[in-house]
This record gives C-alpha cells, structure tokens and sequence, in this order.
C-alpha cells in the first residue's frame, strides 16, 4: 500500500497534459449522458401520463435500452475508427456530435414529442459508442505501466462523480415540471464545455492507420469478438465487464420507481439513491489505486463480485413491504426511519464493491490486449456490454410486466450474481485467497516488508522462510504479490475445516518416505511441474514451527527441489512473532487469550536470490538466520 505517495501521484496524474484533459472530456461527457437520461428518467416516472400511456417501469427500462441499443449497432464501427485515426480527433469529433445532439433534444422539449426525446437518447447514445474505445485505449498510449490501475481508478470514479452531479443537476431540472426545456439547455452547455476540454488531449496516433473500414457491424462484431477470444483472459474479462454493466444498469434503471412506489419518496428521493451509489462507485475506484499500490490486484475481483451479491440481496430485504400512508415523503422524513439508512447502506456497499470488481478488470483488458487490436478489443467489449444491457433491460421489463416486484427483481439479480462470483472465485482462487491472507494480515499487524523486491515479478522461484507460528503462511500470501502454492505436512493438509482452503491454494501436501514413498514422490513431481509452469513454491525448511526461538536444523527437500529443477531460492524471514498468540513460546499455541495483541509491529524480509547449486540446508540456514537478526 502507498497511502500518501498513491494519492500525490494521483494528483499529478490529474494535472498532466497526457491525461488531465481526456479526464475532463470523459468526466464532462458522463455528466451530461446522465443529465439528459435520468432526467428524462425521473421525468417520466412522475409525469408519465401527460406523455405517454406507457406504465413508468416498463417506460423506465425502454429507455434504458434505447441508450444502450448503439453500443451494441455501432461499437465494432467506433473500434475501427479509433485503430485507424488519431484518437484525440475523434474525442474532439465526438464533442461536436453531441452539441448538435442537445440541439436535437431541445426541439423535442419544444414541440412536446417523446419520440423526439427518445430519438436524442438514442443519438447520445451513439455519441458515447464513438467516445468509448477512445478513452479506454488512449489510456496505454498515454499512461506508463505503474500509472494503469490509478488512470483507470480516477476514470472510473471521476466517471461516477460525474454521473452523481449529472443526476443532481438532471434531477434538480427535472423538478422544473413546467419548463423541461432547462435540460437540454443545460446539456448543451456542457457539452460545448466537452468540447473545450477535449481540445487538449495530446495526439495519440493509431495504430493501424492502413485499416481498411468494414461497413458491415454484423460482420465485424464477429470479428472484433474473434480478437478478444484469442486471449482467454481478456474474454473472459470482457464478459466480467460486462455482467456488471448488466447488473448495475439494472439495479439503477429502477432507482427512480423503487423511490417513488416502494420508498414513497420524492424526485429528490431519488436523487438521493442515486447520489449514495455513484458515491460507492467512485470511492470504490480509488480505493482500488490504495489497496493494489499501482499493481494489477486480480483478488480485488471475486471480492467485489461477493459484495455486490451480499449487498444486492440485503438491498432486497430491506425494502419497505408496504408503501407508507402519507407518501410522498420528504427527504428528512424518509430519513427518520431506520429502513431507509439500511437502503442505502445497502446501496453504497454496492457502489463500492462494484469499484473493487469493475477497475481490475478494465486494467486486464488494456494490459493483455494485442497494440493492434486493442481499440477494437474494447469496442467488442462495450459490444457486449451493450448486449447484456439490452437484455437485462428487457428481462427486466418482461418480470415487471408480469408483476415481478422490484425488490423481488434486486434479489433475483442478487442470486444470479452470485453464480458469477463462484465462477471468479474458481477462476482466480489463488489472488483471492491470497487477497483475503493480505486483508487478515494487515488488520492483525503492522507490517514493515523488507527486501521485497528480491521476488522476482515473473518466473519460477523457492521461497524459504523461519516458522514461528501458526500464521506464517497467511502473512506471506499477505505481502507476496504473486500466489505461493507452499508445500504443508499432509496431516495439516487433511484437517477437516482447511482441507477446503488449501485445495483452493492448490497447496502441495507432503508426507515422508517413511509414512508413503509413493506419496512423497507426487508431491516432488507436483512442485517441479508448478516450478516449470513459472509459479513460487513456499516452503518452512524446519519442518515444524520452533518453540525455543531458535531455528530448528534445515531439512533437505529444498536441495532436492533445485537439484531436479535449478531455480533461484528466495530466503525470507519474520521478525516479530515469537511469543505471539499464534506460536508456542508460553506453551499451546492459541490457548492463552491475553497474548492477543492487535496492530503488533512484524517484519517480513527477503534476502537476496540464492543460486541453485548453493542451496545446500547449512548454508540457506545461515542465511535465513542473518536474516531474523536475533531479533526474536
């Protein structure tokens, strides 16, 4: 963690020509999207019949769909005009575009036409399809590697921020019943501010300027997804992106009605459930930058997924039953009861564990996508986003149709979710669990890491460290940013409430020669293969955790393990521990509660890489030995 350095380098971020104006288009951009469409929103829930016959959920959700139709037309389009041009033009084009647009939906204002309206809706939509690839893949272009996570994190959030003024300002002009009008005005300012702002952005010359457009969208969505599935990770990203716009779209789009019919709110009810969740979003973005120090953290994501269940389906709960009888009710009213501070509790936790979900994995796609291809990579990814749009909306509108409450709609949502994080956490169990070591590790102690830099980023390596307690491998998972798979005594390995987290860890159990040769001779097979796949084996060379604050005498394995397959050994060691609740300086570990000490002070270091062919017990025992300092 990097808790003030992040933040100043965050704000030189901000202030740097190479981002600071495209961060200003985008942020001006989200704002006025969501100006226009939840004004709109917010418009027809509660004047619904003086423009159309429509119920105001199902108008509500049509809506929805209209916006988000283009994405899904015209993003493969978007995707090759942003690999063939420079994007800073296009930024700039798209600017224009959106000006003429407010135009469009102030006639309709004018004239009184909802179709006008929805047509404006649809066209702003378009605007934002030709604006996407740009701003995701202008990123790398501009941005230094360690910069990703905290350019992607300010995006995200200030894209959010955005979205929390653009709903307070849509929501404050939606309340003007009499003259709507002040909407499209008030969108054409900003995007002539937009416009402004975009003058700024550097070049950002493409990358295939030679592209040769297809004007075929069927065709080249094919191919554009063809692209992503080459890389499994970046699909399978792509399809996390994309559940969450689902998810997060359809909890929002009925924000409006879940406040007027189920709260008994106001418009500023309303706005208030939107402001609380964009709220969590943004926090939840930079908190990302925070936790991942500028790394790419993958655990951030089942983690997100889980909150977003957890939370979505408490939001569920904690919906009022009943409307209250003297609804509409203001905001302070609405307040005094315990059930509204639960909703949105509800809702911030969601928006903030939506941000741990949704940074992490924006970062994998820009990292792993092909320089060639990558605009059209995210114009596939918005393709699909647009996709599951479309369809949550219309599944969305289909279950309230037939009668489906809204918050019966949330839990559904919430429980369909949580398949999608079990599928996470399989996918990516080892950054979880290792995710989860560093969460438990920091809020047990203090954690000085030393040396750390001696793991190598990539490629196989042993580490070795001293065994003082019972959590020594959970404070490593904690401070190593790559999974270790560590190799345990197979009587530890088989405890019947662990057994389910080291198979998750995929830890290797290992039993004398002894008790099963066969059995030992797996397990060495199971650590050279992980060795050639490029992963980190942990090992405790003692054996056994000590309990005379000295190192017990090395063990051969690790000799062995390198002789078979020569990679680097890491020495490490933890300073601090001995005599801790969790070790066997007073006698049974963990049976002395009084040696609780939360927030202890601990050091883990690492040594210098030690040649295979030095790695011999004596010598890394001596190593490792230096390396505790007597300290404990």
């Amino acid at each position: 963690m990097k808790p003030r350095s992040a933040r100043h380098s965050l704000i030189a971020l901000l202030g740097a020509r190479r981002f600071g104006p495209l961060f200003l288009t985008q942020f001006l951009g989200a704002f006025n999207d969501n100006l226009y469409k939840n004004a709109l929103l917010i418009l027809l829930a509660f004047q619904a019949s003086s423009w159309t016959t429509l119920a105001p959920e199902v108008l509500a959700n049509l809506a929805a769909g209209i916006f988000i139709l283009p994405f899904f037309v015209f993003s493969a389009t978007a995707g090759q005009l942003a690999d063939k041009f420079d994007k800073a033009f296009l930024a700039r084009l798209s600017k224009v575009l959106e000006i003429v647009i407010m135009g469009v939906a102030m006639a309709g204002f004018f004239i009184h036409s909802l179709a006008v309206l929805l047509a404006a809706l649809f066209l702003l939509g378009l605007q934002s399809t030709l604006f996407g690839p740009v701003k995701y893949a202008i990123l790398p272009q501009h941005l230094h590697a360690d910069e990703l996570v905290g350019g992607n994190a300010l995006v995200e959030s200030g894209t959010f921020v955005a979205i929390l003024l653009g709903t307070i300002v849509g929501g404050l002009l939606a309340g003007l019943g009499e003259h709507p009008g002040w909407i499209a005005l008030g969108g054409f300012v900003v995007a002539l501010a937009g416009y402004v702002a975009s003058l700024g952005i550097p070049v950002a010359p493409p990358p295939q300027p030679g592209l040769r457009i297809n004007p075929n969208p069927l065709t080249e969505t094919w191919r554009n997804i063809g692209y992503a599935c080459q890389h499994r990770t970046v699909f399978l990203s792509m399809l996390g992106i994309s559940w969450f716009w689902l998810y997060g779209a359809l909890l929002l789009t009925q924000i409006p009605v879940f406040g007027k019919s189920i709260l008994g709110g106001s418009e500023a009810t309303v706005t208030l459930l939107l402001a609380v969740f964009t709220v969590g979003i943004g926090l939840g973005s930079l908190l990302c930058d925070r936790i991942s120090g500028k790394h790419l953290e993958i655990g951030l994501i089942p983690f997100g997924a889980i909150g977003l269940s957890v939370f979505g389906l408490d939001l569920s709960l904690a919906s009022p039953v009943a409307l209250p009888a003297s609804a509409p009710l203001s905001v302070p009213e609405l307040l005094q009861a315990f059930t509204t501070w639960r909703v949105l509790f509800d809702l911030l936790a969601i928006g903030l564990f939506g941000g741990f979900y949704i940074v992490p994995l924006y970062v994998l796609v820009q990292m792993r996508s092909d320089l060639a291809h990558r605009a059209r990579i995210i114009a596939a990814n918005n393709i699909l986003n647009a996709l599951f749009m479309v369809v949550g909306a219309l599944g969305a509108a289909a279950l309230l149709g037939q009668g489906v409450l809204i918050p019966a709609l949330f839990a559904l949502a919430a429980l369909a979710n949580a398949l999608v994080a079990l599928f996470i956490c399989g996918r990516v169990s080892d950054d979880f669990l290792r995710f989860i070591a560093g969460i438990l590790a920091h809020a047990m102690y203090r954690i000085d890491k030393l040396g750390l830099e001696n793991i190598p980023e990539k490629g196989p390596a042993v580490l070795i460290c001293n065994h003082v307690s019972f959590v020594d491998a959970i404070i490593l998972l904690g401070v190593v940013r790559r999974p270790i798979r560590f190799v345990i005594d197979h009587r530890i390995y088989g405890a019947p409430l662990a057994r389910f987290i080291f198979r998750a860890a995929r830890t290797i159990p290992i039993t004398t020669a002894k008790e099963s040769e066969q059995r030992k001779e797996a397990a060495f097979a199971q650590i050279a293969e992980a060795l050639a796949a490029g992963e980190l084996i942990g090992l405790f060379p003692e054996g056994r955790i000590n309990s005379d604050g000295h190192l017990n005498r090395f063990r051969y394995g690790v000799q062995r393990i390198v002789a078979e397959t020569p990679v680097p050994v890491i020495p490490m060691a933890l300073r601090g521990l001995w005599g801790s609740f969790f070790g066997w300086r007073y006698g049974l570990a963990m049976s002395r509660p009084w040696l609780i000490r939360l927030r202890r002070r601990i050091a883990v270091v690492a040594g210098e890489a030690v040649a295979p062919e030095r790695a011999d017990p004596d010598y890394l025992q001596g190593v490792v030995a230096a390396l505790c300092d007597s300290v404990d």
